[in-house]
């Protein structure tokens, strides 16, 4: 008995005094998994991202820039097709969700979802070794989002594949990303990191609801107009395509105020303080 509970620290049922081992595993089977066990596992998913090779690692977020611009486009159709302001504004930024499901569902590498998954080892292990992985793991999967935005936005800028409408749809939804002054982004853009660093956080312990998961979460980002640095950039990356913003605005009023929103919001409301919140058990489990 002493042993199993040993081993199962990071179980209530296994701290119940006169519980058998199946009443232990029938109340487990019917438990959330505590803070603990969630941090834990996604400490085990980080420790593994920061081992990849760094050629798996730009694929996987090359194709993460491509299939997020699924959230441009599904979205751009919605409104196109929606006439009516009101209903527009609540069914269009379901399709927003799709690129993320995508994305999330497939396995692929996403910036948003890094400032939570390696900056746990990171904290765990407080070392100049792991912050140099998790540095160049950020560099990969940025550049490598940012090119398949980039790309993507390119044929959508370039080709006549969609019909004007859904173009000049594509064109309302994206002016957002460079309409806002540096402040008003930045604020938006911590909600976006916040929001999907939290999605991150909560998938573990959502077994079969993993979808449900990713569709509220995102669709609350979209609703809310809240900025995030990949999505956004298919958008932004579309407008300077095709003529509409430059360059300039793309990294001035877009990318920088967007990037640093998002890592404060994924690492500091999300990472750090769920973090805080185990780091006594943690370090307990490690003696």
């Amino acid at each position: 008995m002493d042993q199993r509970r040993d081993d199962d620290s990071f179980s209530a049922a296994s701290k119940l005094d006169g519980v058998s081992q199946r009443q232990t595993e029938q109340i487990e089977s019917q438990s959330r998994p505590n803070a603990a066990l969630i941090h834990e596992t996604i400490r085990a998913e980080g420790e593994q991202e920061l081992e990849r090779r760094w050629w798996a690692i730009v694929m996987s977020g090359f194709a993460a820039g491509l299939s997020i611009a699924l959230s441009l486009i599904v979205q751009g159709e919605f409104y196109a097709l929606i006439s009516d302001e009101g209903t527009r504004r609540l069914v269009a930024p379901l399709g927003y969700t799709v690129g993320f499901l995508v994305v999330v569902l497939g396995r692929q590498q996403l910036f948003t979802e890094n400032t939570l998954t390696p900056i746990l080892p990171l904290l765990h292990n407080r070392d100049l070794g792991t912050l140099g992985s998790v540095a160049r793991l950020w560099a990969l999967v940025l550049a490598s989002n940012l090119a398949g935005t980039w790309a993507v936005a390119s044929v959508l800028a370039h080709t006549s594949i969609f019909e004007p409408r859904i173009v000049d749809a594509f064109v309302e939804i994206s002016r957002h990303t460079v309409e806002g002054d540096f402040t008003s982004t930045l604020v938006r853009a911590i909600f976006a990191g916040w929001l999907i660093a939290l999605m991150a956080w909560l998938l573990p312990a959502a077994k079969g609801s993993r979808a449900h998961i990713i569709v509220v979460m995102t669709y609350v980002v979209a609703l809310g107009g809240f900025a995030h640095i990949v999505a956004g950039s298919v958008e932004c990356a579309f407008l300077v395509q095709s003529g509409r913003a430059s360059l300039a605005q793309y990294v001035m009023d877009f990318f920088t105020p967007t990037l640093l929103g998002n890592i404060l919001g994924g690492t500091t409301l999300v990472a750090l303080l769920n973090y805080g919140q185990v780091a006594s058990e943690i370090d307990d489990h490690r003696e």
